[in-house]
């Protein structure tokens, strides 16, 4: 238990056996240095309880204090609020806790699988995509990190109406390109021809309407749209020619793709295929049929009536025997708990898919499958630029590549311009433009709270002041460079007697946070618990740096305990970024 546990369960115990009150949580707050004492207690929820004055609690419980636990140092009680000062041997203590602590992780004995990521093969990665790569990358790791064993998946969505389309243009007015001969990344290339069938798709509607075809006949009648459909039902039949370009354009895609992941750092332990998943779910709905789950209309369509629930009617087959996308995840669910012993699935997809999830999730539990109550949907918000919103069909994303490039060379510009990286060389700086221009991208999305829509400012995630990835960034290379300067050797020993000033305690307390920052960020599935942490982190350090001599400070101890701490912290801090999927650098 970190500093504030200790001082939370003992509160409890306190009023249990004080006051016989059993029901009561007192709000701890950590003091800043400007305050008197370490901690202050907020008494006034117990005044209804025994009608006394905030003041006579305090004084109450501030005696008690004293008198059962061996870490308050003293205490005072101003205006019903009941200030602690704690010991410095306590601190002390807990450091050296905190230190042997911070590599080791509890194994929680279960598997957890997380999916993200899941594009389609019909146009490059984009600023969405990202969102999502960083938010299952990042919730994967800090998973791990909380002791789960964590199986990172992909679906990749490369069968349907909207590969064709990509297909049907490439064929049309591709004139051959390849990858090569237009030295284009495979799915980019693919992605114009994409645009391209809207494009001329547009022009043939308003052809037909101009003729005196209404808009809804139009957009049926257009003939890039029949020739498309007309190209999936010839895939489905397994049509050679089809499937061979079909094979051709997707190993176009899927070479692009690795080329953007690896770039921003992610990476999957398995790999899905919709092509090879769409029908797993057809045996499903038989069974639910069987069950009386299901129900077929006279067409020949299967259903299930989720009215009871607040729901709708929710279409599973189609008439025709088709699958639609419920049939398919249905499916896929089912094969991945078949396959792996996981004990809990979690979908990092954006919040225009929580009514399916919805559903899905309340399928599968009719069906009766009793993990379906450890299935999550990670349900994040839309980022928008200051421009507006994106659309793939009119191209006006920000494709992935485009975006890392430009945080690349930004940070270039940036460190150029304030003259941080003159004495490195090239090789080291190109190394540096790299890790600080996508550490801002990922700590400016990451600090964000999952489920809220956020608007992405490249200007602003690269400033070198306040909450940014660079910040924190150069914080952590302030830290080696004073200990390089120092000749430091790693000891992480700590003594069990020092004077601690405020800004040292201030600075302990961060540091005993994050094993408790680890596990809250797991349960809500939230990387802004890790990224705002690691930010008061380097708060408090700078603080501490700016306020005690290190390298010129005569007393040997005194050094020797500031250097620990130093070095203590910058491991908190690369751990933490780590966690994030961001690097660090040395020198800045």
């Amino acid at each position: 238990m970190n500093i504030k546990e200790t001082l939370q369960q003992t509160l409890a115990e306190l009023i249990q056996s004080v006051y016989q009150i059993y029901d009561v949580t007192l709000e701890i707050q950590e003091n800043k240095t400007n305050f008197e004492g370490d901690f202050t207690i907020v008494t006034f929820p117990l005044v209804k309880y025994l009608k006394k004055s905030p003041d006579q609690i305090g004084m109450e419980l501030g005696g008690a204090f004293t008198a059962q636990s061996d870490f308050i140092q003293d205490f005072n009680v101003v205006k019903g609020f009941l200030n602690l000062t704690i010991k410095d041997t306590f601190f002390l203590k807990n450091l050296k806790t905190s230190s042997e602590n911070l590599n080791t992780i509890t194994p929680k004995n279960e598997t957890v699988m997380v999916e993200f990521s899941s594009p389609n093969t019909n146009k490059p990665l984009h600023l969405g995509h990202i969102r999502n790569n960083l938010l299952g990358y990042s919730v994967s790791q800090i998973l791990q990190e909380a002791g789960y064993d964590v199986i990172k998946t992909q679906i990749i969505n490369d069968r349907g109406i909207h590969i064709c389309k990509s297909m049907v243009a490439w064929q049309k007015f591709g004139n051959g390109a390849t990858p090569q001969s237009m030295n284009r990344k495979g799915d980019k290339l693919v992605g114009e021809y994409y645009v391209a069938f809207d494009q001329h798709y547009k022009t043939q509607i308003s052809e037909l309407i101009a003729s005196g075809m209404d808009e809804e006949t139009a957009k049926k009648q257009a003939p890039l749209m029949k020739e498309a459909q007309e190209m999936l039902l010839e895939w489905e039949k397994g049509n050679d020619e089809v499937k061979n370009l079909w094979n051709e354009m997707n190993a176009w895609v899927y070479q692009g793709f690795n080329e953007t992941y690896q770039r921003l750092g992610v990476n999957f332990d398995q790999v899905q295929h919709e092509s090879e998943t769409y029908l797993l779910g057809k045996n499903i709905i038989q069974e639910g049929l069987l069950k009386n789950v299901f129900y077929r209309k006279d067409d020949g369509s299967v259903w299930i009536d989720l009215t009871e629930e607040g729901l709708d009617h929710k279409l599973l087959l189609r008439s025709d025997g088709t699958s639609v996308y419920m049939t398919q995840d249905l499916g896929t669910a089912v094969q991945r708990f078949a396959e792996n012993d996981i004990q809990k699935l979690i979908y990092t997809v954006g919040n225009e898919q929580d009514y399916h999830f919805q559903v899905l999730f309340l399928i599968l539990k009719k069906l009766g499958y009793s993990w379906a109550e450890h299935l999550y949907h990670l349900s994040y918000g839309m980022v928008e630029l200051p421009a507006g919103k994106m659309k793939s069909r009119e191209g006006t994303v920000v494709d992935a590549d485009d975006l890392m490039q430009e945080m690349y060379l930004t940070a270039k510009e940036k460190a150029q311009e304030l003259g941080k990286l003159e004495l490195l060389s090239d090789a080291e700086k190109e190394t540096s433009y790299e890790t600080v221009g996508l550490g801002a991208l990922k700590y400016f999305i990451l600090k964000v709270d999952p489920r809220k829509k956020m608007l992405f400012n490249p200007a602003e995630s690269i400033d070198f002041n306040g909450n940014t990835g660079p910040f924190i960034q150069y914080t952590y290379a302030r830290i080696q460079s004073l200990l390089s300067k120092a000749e430091f050797s790693a000891e992480n020993t700590f003594p069990e007697e020092y004077p601690l000033n405020a800004f040292e305690k201030e600075l302990i307390m961060q540091l005993s946070n994050y094993r408790e920052v680890i596990e809250k960020a797991a349960a809500t599935l939230s990387p802004a618990q890790v990224a705002n942490y690691v930010y008061d982190v380097v708060k408090s350090y700078n603080s501490f740096y700016q306020n005690n001599p290190i390298l010129n400070q005569d007393d040997i101890s005194v050094k020797t305990m500031r250097l620990n701490l130093s070095h203590l912290t910058g491991l908190v801090i690369k751990k933490s970024l780590s966690l994030l999927g961001i690097g660090t650098v040395d020198r800045m």
